[in-house]
């Protein structure tokens, strides 16, 4: 028989105190993460918080004519669903599966407990809210001030972080909408990446080749993300 999947593929669950992730085992529930699914939309009462294991959540803030844009990504090193425990039960983002896989999900009742107890639960939640609240910011900040081939290398590298392979499957439309601009002209960064033998890009497939090559070319604002993950969290979940 095949090996049930392990929630401890997450970081931040392999990371949780052995107590508090034994409260929580019984409690996880499997979930498959389709392309394209959205696990909740803006404004939504969110019913659970999700941990992926191998696949990548995009939020996207959704603006009042319906156009979106990325505004950061959660795979294996994090959790979907962050307003549970910051004291709001809803959020301005849409969260969509960016790269298919599966997680683990658990009830907004389990964690709202856990967080209010103050235990130590609390702190490693907090330190990763903080660090993803970077991540959002120095997206605005890349998507303002810096070229689409950087913002593109700074995506893929982000992703890259949350996965165990060196490849991702999603579709032209969806990579566009991550990074907020028309289908035309994410294709046109990805082929001049490709020509430069950085990926091997084919309609719905990303295979990073050039991984030193992707750092040279993106802006600082990776790096700044990078750092404050490595600083905020332990080893294993700094992705």
């Amino acid at each position: 028989m095949a090996k049930p999947p392990d929630p401890k593929q997450n970081h931040l669950l392999a990371a949780l105190p052995d107590l508090v992730f034994k409260r929580w085992r019984p409690h996880l529930e499997f979930v498959e993460l389709p392309l394209g699914h959205v696990l909740y939309e803006a404004g939504d009462t969110l019913s659970h918080a999700y941990f992926p294991a191998n696949a990548i959540i995009s939020l996207l803030y959704v603006m009042q004519s319906g156009e979106s844009a990325e505004i950061a990504v959660v795979g294996q090193e994090g959790v979907v669903g962050v307003s549970l425990f910051m004291g709001g039960d809803s959020t301005p983002s849409r969260a969509v599966v960016q790269n298919a896989g599966y997680g683990f999900r658990i009830s907004a009742q389990v964690v709202k407990e856990e967080f209010n107890n103050a235990a130590p639960a609390l702190h490693l939640l907090l330190r990763y809210t903080q660090a993803l609240i970077t991540q959002m910011t120095q997206t605005a900040a890349c998507n303002k001030h810096h070229s689409l081939q950087q913002q593109l290398c700074r995506w893929l590298l982000l992703s890259l972080d949350r996965l165990a392979s060196n490849e991702l499957v999603m579709t032209q439309q969806l990579i566009a909408n991550m990074l907020g601009v028309p289908v035309a002209g994410m294709t046109e960064g990805a082929v001049f990446l490709q020509e430069a033998g950085l990926i091997d890009y084919s309609l719905g497939r990303i295979r990073v080749l050039d991984r030193q090559g992707l750092e040279k070319r993106t802006c600082e604002c990776y790096a700044v993300v990078k750092k404050e993950y490595d600083r905020l969290l332990p080893n294993k979940l700094a992705a």
